[in-house]
């Protein structure tokens, strides 16, 4: 699902925008702020993590972790 919103944003943004769409690397403007956006959501949890780790330290309980999961089948995403 997704919801349209206005936005203002500075002449040179847009144009931005508009350059990437006319040299095929975006296929729209509503792309270009999706993906802008999905990179932000991403840098605000890296943060966090990082935040987390600073003041925690690395878990060590979780050491076997990623081989456990590495064999783990997942027969319902089929």
């Amino acid at each position: 699902m997704s919801k349209q919103i206005t936005v203002r944003l500075p002449d040179e943004l847009v144009d931005f925008m508009d350059r990437l769409v006319d040299d095929n690397k975006a296929p729209s403007r509503a792309s270009v702020v999706a993906r802008a956006m999905e990179r932000e959501r991403r840098r605000e949890l890296a943060a966090r993590d990082l935040a987390l780790l600073t003041e925690y330290g690395e878990p060590s309980d979780l050491d076997g972790l990623a081989a456990t999961a590495g064999g783990t089948v997942l027969t319902d995403l089929d």
